[in-house]
């Protein structure tokens, strides 16, 4: 039986692909087998300098600096039609590095298309505005672009988040350096030649592979990036606000969420479960905007934990190209013993396993990075399950008692991004909104987002919001012209 071949990737810098400076590669893996999927550059600082050199380039050159911003839309908006038209091979792609289920997966390249198309109409929609000063003079503004700009992608959503911050980068005029993260390189790759051959000159898109450190760290802080981009973790996030301090450079956050489902006693119970189930085990709980907190008003609670706990032990694990798969693997091994880890302390803690806790023990699944959808009930404020993010299939159940008690719980928290609110009272569920600390709240509906809706988070979930016409702001200077008329 011949091998089966692992291909080789390299960067993509200049428009065309380049071996890494420093000669190294490094595995990615398909997670649902644990199988090396193909080989990545492991870049170095010299990389780092190929590739902003690169975009510098681009970024003065007046064949993009000078281009009509409606030429530029209409670039992006090829940029979509080409992803859309490959959007099966991309979702594939995106399910082999991923593990997510392959449905999923297309509804994930199918966004990443969407966010282009729409800041492919705001391109030549970024305006300044005329200003009423004293005496006889003409005062204006005009939005500039930054120049070049790094985006550090998560291993979560591995297209649909660079889409994100690079549609209304390159909509403002900017050039892009992209850094995917190590376990999940290989969809972002793909979609820089995409970036080529839908018309974009070489340069604006370049995309490296490394580590954090070395890769990241040194993108960052490098003079000529003018404003980083990142989806991660609070800690990296505190990390490159200190390191884009060396240069006063933007920073654009959007962190991470430990979210509350608000399920009152009026609710829909049976709307209400396969929303709060969708909200915690799509991914495999691998979301920052995931409804990991369920908090129940008492007397309704007996009643939708039966569903959710049903719910849980039937759904199918499995590989995401299968389609009877509900829900994939966790993206690597160091993820499903952290997720594991947490369930143990929760049990230490008092928390009781409702559903899963566990690896599961089919023999076709052992070699994946698998574990149970898990439900954990009799979960209290103080437990580090209810207050530290897990990023895996792991629900907490806490109860509430009235609208007061149910604000304050969900409130209770370091973060801030995503909460839900279920009840058939529309003035409660209103006044709760408003109540809320959370940059998004939907009321009777699973977490969901579009690009023209703004997305990001308060206290620790973020300093930013990404997507919707505010988000292009982020990605322009402001000049003043002041014309004296005499």
């Amino acid at each position: 039986m011949q091998a089966e071949t692992v291909p080789n990737y390299e960067m993509f810098i200049g428009g065309a692909w380049v071996a890494s400076h420093s000669g190294r590669h490094y595995p990615v893996f398909n997670p649902a087998t644990g199988r090396v999927l193909a080989h990545v550059p492991k870049g170095d600082t010299e990389d780092v300098k190929a590739a902003v050199d690169a975009a510098k380039r681009a970024f003065e050159d007046p064949g993009w600096r000078s281009m009509d911003p409606s030429k530029r839309g209409r670039l992006l908006a090829k940029v979509s039609q080409t992803l859309r038209e490959r959007l099966a091979d991309f979702a594939r792609l995106e399910t082999l590095n991923n593990g997510k289920p392959l449905g999923q997966a297309k509804g994930d390249i199918a966004m990443a298309a969407r966010h282009f198309e729409y800041f492919a109409g705001l391109a030549d929609k970024i305006q300044g505005s005329t200003i009423p000063v004293p005496g006889n003079r003409l005062d204006y503004t005009v939005k500039e672009p930054l120049g070049v700009t790094a985006h550090v992608v998560p291993w979560n959503y591995p297209l649909v988040m660079a889409a994100r911050s690079m549609a209304p980068a390159l909509a403002a005029g900017n050039t892009i350096v992209a850094k995917p993260a190590s376990f999940t390189p290989l969809t972002l790759l793909k979609f820089a030649e995409l970036c080529k051959e839908a018309g974009m000159p070489d340069g604006v898109v370049n995309v490296i592979t490394g580590g954090g450190d070395e890769v990241g760290g040194s993108l960052i802080k490098h003079p000529d990036v003018k404003l980083t981009a990142l989806t991660g973790s609070v800690e990296t996030g505190m990390r490159v606000m200190e390191l884009a301090s060396e240069n006063l450079s933007r920073v654009i956050l959007e962190l991470g969420g430990k979210n509350p489902n608000i399920v009152f006693d009026d609710a829909d119970v049976e709307r209400a479960a396969g929303a709060v189930l969708n909200g915690i085990f799509t991914n495999a709980g691998q979301m920052c905007w995931a409804g990991s907190r369920l908090l129940v008003e008492e007397g309704i609670k007996e009643a939708l934990l039966q569903r959710l706990v049903d719910g849980a032990k039937g759904m199918k694990l499995g590989d995401g190209l299968k389609p009877e798969t509900a829900m994939g693997p966790l993206v690597a091994a160091s993820q499903k013993e952290r997720v594991a880890g947490y369930v143990d302390i929760g049990t230490s803690e008092g928390a009781t396993i409702a559903a899963g806790g566990a690896p599961p023990e089919e023999e076709e699944l052992k070699s994946g990075f698998f574990y149970r959808p898990t439900i954990l009930d009799g979960v209290t404020q103080e437990m580090k399950v209810a207050r530290e993010e897990i990023f895996g299939p792991v629900l907490t159940v806490t109860t509430f008692e009235g609208q007061g008690d149910a604000v304050q719980k969900a409130n209770d928290s370091e973060y801030g991004l995503w909460a839900g609110v279920w009840t058939r009272d529309l003035r409660r569920a209103h006044v709760v909104a408003k109540q809320l600390e959370s940059g998004i709240v939907t009321i009777n509906e699973e977490p969901i987002t579009f690009p023209q809706t703004p997305f990001g988070g308060f206290k620790n979930s973020g300093n930013s919001s990404e997507q919707g016409m505010e988000a292009v702001q982020a990605y322009v200077r402001t000049k003043n012209v002041s014309v004296n008329l005499d």
